[in-house]
């Protein structure tokens, strides 16, 4: 077996595209040797700022020969199109094609043998074509660039700038214009040519400690000397190489290095060889807050943030792509001097901030457009605090200043420091509002509203910043699912899922009741953007300002969102160990309560568990088989009650009996959501249902005992749907 090693040496790729890339070159190579019938054992990739690789093991020497089978045209198809068909597949006549029926047609198939290529040769083919088409979120044309043909239906012309046709023209497209391509089958150059650039053996390490080029051998062989070259070449290696060495260096300075997971993949991406170097700033920046110190020296520099104790210190962790020879002193210095810019540049917007208020910006966001047919962030603002206002006594939180908090929570948008930095966006808020004497509970929640921002990210846990946070998420789901701009497959322009995330965990652990249909519709209402309760089946125009959007049924709307936050819930107690069968059993029965939910959903699951839940489940769903059976037989229902009269034996009686007694005890039960009394009492149905099914012959000669049976299986059906719609349950 081979081993296929591919570099592509280039200018610099940027940080964030190098994930992707990697994932895309192994696709594509994947692809392409398995569409030309070569296996293999493996594809791995790297990529450091200058160079993308791909090692692939376990490669044949050459591709084996194959048969493959061509589909063509109906035998009554017109000569010329059976004539194609057999030029297409290198055939000369219909006595060399197999006819098969297919949904009554007869089809002409041809079977054609084709003979194995060389592994190099597949190699030297496919590598240019995935150069030339790959997948880069933006790229560079650059070189001479070469004229093309034009095929029409009139022919194939050569373009040219005296013809009819307009003159056509590429070049060569890569992330940053493309230097080299290392390709080598078992140690052996794979030749090929990419637009001049002609396919080596070698590479180059380090741009400035170890500039020449040399040839390697094997990936073995590669990644060694890339490493005596300067090159570390996993990207893992080199944050795993940063942090150590950026921890190690803190502590040695009496500091502690504040994390961050998304700046350490970034400086791997960044840097071929990182040497971490500590430098410092004016001690009169740390009145500015500390938050936006980090962000700036992280957004213009890159740098790690460093404390002293809890307080964040003067001082800052840079990473250098090389190891000089002043031991990092110029690039230190460089960098202070930079960001000393940087900080100067961030005091004067908080500063300059401070001169306003917060109530003064509100009318501001006027100017700014949170979604054409939404309206601005202004009377978005408007929604948010009437629905923080009724959302508050739910939450134990004070309706005035939850509604201060909503009105208060998006005038930092105006401001020169999130105009700056809008990932500042509340924090600021909070800073400001502290500043001008507002009640801290009132500028944590303008802080906290925005949480949870990310899944390992803790929600609002006081209740004024959890109404303003429900109100935000609620209003932003509710508003884009009136307009009808709801997720679609991959695609979440407007992060609805992340919100409906939000809404979830913030309900759950917090243990807030929230009876999310309610919500939906008195949001609407309170805004001015719905009907009242007693109109929902009536069909009405939503009014943003002063112009219709479009006809709506709420009910319909308010049934889609659940459905959407019943899939969000799935997601949610999936990763929680969750059935994800169990959340369509309850949500089945129309609850809106997701704590209540979740709380039923738990206790099914416990059930089910059991003997009793586990035989009882089987139990009903072979009654509901039955029923649901000969209901599509006989076109009709048995819904209504059995008739005591026609019950003969002890063993339906006995289940008639159990049914009318379980149904009321569970429903006791869920009403004063005492779940486990309601799983209880399900649990007493186990016995007769099983004597029932061991005893009783549903399907009756006598029509009348038939149907009173059926009754009598629907009435299983019924009962057990007083907690769970068992159809839904797997199992």
């Amino acid at each position: 077996m081979a081993e296929l090693l591919l570099e592509l040496f280039s200018e610099e790729i940027p940080a964030r595209m190098q994930a992707r890339a990697r994932e895309d070159l192994a696709r594509l190579l994947a692809d392409k040797l398995k569409v030309a019938g070569l296996e293999f054992s493996e594809i791995k990739t790297f990529a450091t700022p200058r160079r993308l690789t791909a090692v692939v093991d376990g490669l044949p020497k050459r591709c084996p020969d194959r048969e493959e089978e061509r589909k063509g045209p109906k035998v009554d198809s017109p000569s010329m199109a059976i004539e194609g068909f057999l030029k297409s597949v290198g055939l000369t006549g219909v006595d060399q094609l197999e006819i098969r029926q297919i949904k009554k047609h007869d089809y002409y198939f041809a079977r054609v043998k084709k003979v194995g290529r060389t592994t190099d040769a597949v190699v030297a083919e496919i590598v240019p074509e995935i150069v030339k088409n790959f997948p880069w979120p933006k790229s560079m044309r650059w070189g001479e660039k070469h004229v093309s043909r034009l095929v029409t239906e009139e022919g194939d012309y050569l373009v040219t700038e005296e013809g009819d046709y307009i003159v056509v023209e590429e070049w060569l497209k890569w992330v940053r214009p493309l230097h080299s391509v290392l390709c080598i089958l078992d140690g052996k150059v794979v030749a090929f040519d990419i637009d001049g650039i002609e396919s080596s053996n070698k590479t180059r390490g380090h741009r400035f400690m170890a500039p020449k080029p040399f040839a390697v051998k094997s990936f073995k062989d590669y990644a060694a000397k890339l490493k005596d070259a300067f090159v570390i070449l996993d990207s893992d290696e080199r944050a795993a190489t940063i942090s150590k060495g950026a921890h190690k260096l803190a502590e040695k300075e009496g500091l502690t290095l504040v994390d961050d997971e998304a700046l350490l993949a970034e400086n791997a991406g960044l840097t071929e060889w990182p040497v971490p170097l500590i430098g410092a700033f004016d001690e009169d920046f740390l009145s500015v807050p500390p938050e936006v110190l980090a962000t700036s020296m992280k957004a213009h520099q890159k740098c790690f943030s460093l404390k002293k104790g809890d307080a964040l210190a003067n001082r800052f962790m840079l990473v250098a792509n090389l190891k000089a020879e002043d031991r990092g002193r110029a690039i230190t210095q460089g960098n202070e001097r930079v960001i000393a810019a940087r900080l100067a540049d961030a005091k004067f917007f908080y500063d300059q901030d401070r001169k306003g208020s917060l109530e003064d910006w509100v009318p501001k966001l006027k100017e700014i457009t949170f979604h054409e047919k939404l309206g601005n962030q202004y009377e978005r603002v408007q929604r948010i605090f009437h629905l923080a206002r009724e959302i508050a006594p739910l939450v134990g939180a004070d309706p005035d200043l939850a509604e201060r908090a909503a009105i208060l929570a998006k005038s930092d948008l105006v401001s020169d420091m999130v105009g700056e930095f809008p990932e500042l966006q509340g924090v600021m808020g909070r800073y400001y509002a502290l500043d001008q004497k507002e009640n801290p509970a009132v500028a944590d929640a303008i802080a906290a509203h925005y949480k949870p921002v990310g899944p390992n990210d803790d929600v609002p846990r006081a209740p004024i910043a959890i109404a303003v946070a429900l109100a935000d998420k609620l209003d932003t789901l509710v508003g884009f699912w009136a307009i009808d701009e709801k997720p679609t497959g991959s695609k979440d322009p407007y992060a609805l899922r992340r919100a409906a995330l939000g809404v979830i965990r913030i309900v759950l652990e917090n243990g807030v009741r929230l009876p999310l249909r309610q919500q939906f519709h008195s949001h609407l209402v309170m805004a001015g953007l719905g009907p009242a309760i007693h109109d929902w089946p009536r069909r009405k125009t939503w009014i943003t300002g002063t112009s219709p959007v479009m006809t709506i049924e709420w009910r319909e709307i308010a049934q889609s969102l659940l459905d959407f936050f019943a899939d969000r819930l799935k997601v949610y107690l999936r990763d929680q160990g969750a059935r994800h069968d169990l959340v369509d059993a309850v949500f089945a029965l129309g609850g809106d309560d997701l704590l209540m939910i979740v709380a039923r959903v738990e206790a099914l699951g416990r059930f089910l568990e059991t003997d009793d839940g586990a035989n009882l489940l089987a139990g009903a769903k072979r009654a509901m088989n039955i029923l649901r059976i000969e209901e599509k037989k006989d076109g009709r229902s048995y819904d209504q009650a059995p008739d005591p009269a026609l019950l003969e034996q002890s063993q339906e009686k006995a289940l008639a009996k159990a049914v009318d007694e379980v149904e009321k005890a569970a429903a006791s039960a869920v009403e004063n959501e005492d779940f486990e009394a309601a799983m209880g009492a399900m649990a007493l149905l186990r016995e007769p249902v099983d004597a029932f099914f061991d005893s009783v012959t549903v399907n009756a000669e006598d029509p009348k005992l038939r149907e009173n049976r059926l009754r009598l299986l629907n009435r299983i059906r019924a009962t057990t749907q007083t907690v769970a719609d068992f159809s839904k349950i797997a199992g």
